[in-house]
C-alpha cells in the first residue's frame, strides 16, 4: 500500500515537473538568411551574438525545410512540423494557370496549432513582429509580414488597432513611415513592446540580411553591414529585457530560416518542358507538366497527378540532357520529397548543384550566367543550414548541438513556457536543458 501511494505521488510529481514553467518569457529572433558562421567565425564581428553563444547553448548547424526559404521555415519554427503538415509550402502559392503573385500571408494558411495559439489558450501574452504568415494571427501585439501587399494592408492587420501609428509616434518620433528593412528598427519596436507589456512569447523577424545576400552572395561589405545591423538589433532587445527587469526570467533564442549559396548559373527548366511540347500555353491551362521554381530548387507539378506517361517523359528528358546541363542539378524523387515533409502535390524536384539557381521563364536559353545569392535547396548540406543560440533560465551553458532541425524549436519553447505541445514532430535538442533527460 505504501509503495502504491509512493508510486502515485512520484507520478504526480513527474507530471507536474514535466509541465513546470521554466521561463516566464521566451523571445525568438530570426535572422533571415542567418548562418552559423555569423557567430562561430569571429571575423563577422558579431559581438553580441558571440557573447550570448558563450553564455548559453548553440548549434553548429540547423537544418531548414524543403524548400529552404522564408515562409515554410518560419512556420516550421512556430509549429514544430514540416510544410506537408503545416500547409505553407512556399512563400508564394502555386498558381497553375496564372502568375498573380499570391502569397501565404494569412494565418488561416496554417493547418496545425502554433506556439501563439497554444500560448494564448494558456492565458499568456503574445507578440509578433514582421513574422511571415501572421495576418489575423492570435497575437496581442502584431505587425505582420505581408510581402508586397502594401503598408495599408500591414496596418489593417496589425494589432491592437492603431498599433503602427502608436509605434510611429512613440518609437520613431512621429515618422511618416517605418523602415522595416533596418533590423535595428524592428528591434526598437520589440524593445517598445517589451517595456510596455513584457509578453510571455514574442517572435521577431529580422530580414535585411537576406536581402543583402540575394544581392551580392554569401560574402561582401553589404552582407557584413546587414549582419552587424542584426547584431545591433539583438543588443537592443537584450537591453530592453534588462531595463524591464525580466532578463533573468527570459530565454532569448536567436535562430534563422536558411543559409545561402552564391549563384554561378541559372537554369530555366520550363524551357525544357516547353521545347518538349509539355507546356504550350500556360496562362490558358495548356500544359501537362510545369516546374514551380524557388531559388535553388524547382518543383514539378503534373496537370493530372496520375499522368505517369508525362512524368516518365520528364524523367527521360532530364536524363537525356547534355552532360554539362545535367551536372547543374540533382533530382529529388517523390520518396525524398515525402521524407522531408515537402509539398505533397509535387512528383519530383530539382535541387541546384555548385551554385545553380532556377527561374520560371518559358523561352530562351535554359542556362545562363548567374549573380547574387539564393537559397531553397534541399536542406542536407552545411551552406544552406541556419543557426541557433539559446540563453536564459533552464538553458545549460556550454551545450554544443552538432545539428538540429527548425522543427525542434517549438517543443523547446513549449517546454520552457510550461505547456504541452503534442502536435510538434520536432524534439528538444539533447542536453540543452539543465537537468533534462532529453
Amino acid at each position: 500500500m505504501i509503495k502504491k501511494i509512493f508510486s502515485a505521488a512520484a507520478a504526480l510529481w513527474f507530471i507536474s515537473c514535466a509541465n513546470a514553467q521554466i521561463a516566464k518569457h521566451v523571445i525568438i529572433v530570426t535572422v533571415d538568411g542567418g548562418r552559423p558562421d555569423f557567430y562561430l567565425d569571429s571575423s563577422w564581428h558579431t559581438t553580441n551574438m558571440r557573447a550570448l553563444m558563450k553564455q548559453g547553448a548553440y548549434a553548429e548547424g540547423v537544418n531548414s525545410m524543403f524548400p529552404s526559404i522564408t515562409y515554410p521555415s518560419h512556420t516550421a519554427i512556430v509549429t514544430g512540423v514540416a510544410p506537408a503538415k503545416h500547409g505553407v509550402y512556399y512563400n508564394g502559392m502555386f498558381e497553375p494557370d496564372s502568375a498573380t503573385g499570391k502569397i501565404y500571408w494569412n494565418y488561416s494558411s496554417i493547418k496545425v496549432p502554433t506556439l501563439w495559439s497554444v500560448a494564448d489558450e494558456h492565458g499568456l501574452k503574445t507578440a509578433s513582429l514582421l513574422w511571415p504568415v501572421t495576418g489575423d494571427a492570435p497575437v496581442a501585439y502584431n505587425i505582420p509580414d505581408i510581402g508586397s501587399l502594401g503598408e495599408k494592408v500591414r496596418e489593417q492587420y496589425s494589432k491592437p488597432e492603431g498599433f503602427v501609428d502608436e509605434v510611429k509616434k512613440n518609437v520613431f518620433d512621429n515618422a511618416a513611415k517605418i523602415e522595416y528593412g533596418k533590423n535595428v528598427n524592428i528591434a526598437k519596436i520589440a524593445a517598445y513592446v517589451i517595456q510596455k507589456d513584457q509578453p510571455n512569447l514574442m517572435t521577431v523577424h529580422f530580414f535585411a540580411t537576406d536581402g543583402a545576400q540575394h544581392r551580392v552572395g554569401r560574402e561582401g561589405d553589404l552582407v557584413k553591414r546587414a549582419v552587424l545591423d542584426a547584431d545591433s538589433g539583438v543588443a537592443i532587445i537584450v537591453k530592453a529585457l534588462k531595463d524591464a527587469g525580466i532578463w533573468n526570467q527570459t530565454v532569448l533564442i536567436i535562430t534563422g530560416d536558411h543559409g545561402f549559396c552564391t549563384i554561378k548559373k541559372t537554369v530555366a527548366p520550363n524551357v525544357w518542358l516547353s521545347n518538349a511540347g509539355l507546356i504550350t500555353d500556360k496562362n490558358h491551362g495548356q500544359w501537362k507538366a510545369q516546374f514551380l521554381t524557388e531559388g535553388g530548387a524547382a518543383f514539378l507539378y503534373l496537370k493530372d497527378k496520375n499522368d505517369v506517361e508525362t512524368l516518365n517523359k520528364v524523367k527521360q528528358l532530364l536524363n537525356n540532357l547534355p552532360a554539362e546541363q545535367r551536372a547543374l542539378f540533382r533530382v529529388i524523387n517523390k520518396k525524398q520529397i515525402d521524407s522531408v515533409g515537402a509539398d505533397p502535390n509535387v512528383v519530383l524536384a530539382l535541387s541546384g548543384l555548385d551554385g545553380t539557381a532556377f527561374n520560371g521563364v518559358l523561352k530562351g536559353d535554359p542556362v545562363r550566367q548567374g549573380k547574387g545569392g539564393t537559397h531553397g535547396y534541399f536542406p542536407d548540406f552545411h551552406q544552406i543550414q541556419t543557426g541557433f543560440i539559446a540563453v536564459g533560465p533552464g538553458i545549460k551553458k556550454g551545450t554544443v548541438i552538432p545539428v538540429m532541425s527548425l522543427k525542434d524549436i517549438a517543443p523547446l519553447v513549449a517546454k520552457l513556457l510550461g505547456f504541452s505541445f503534442p502536435t510538434a514532430d520536432g524534439h528538444i535538442p539533447a542536453n540543452i536543458l539543465i537537468g533534462s533527460i532529453h
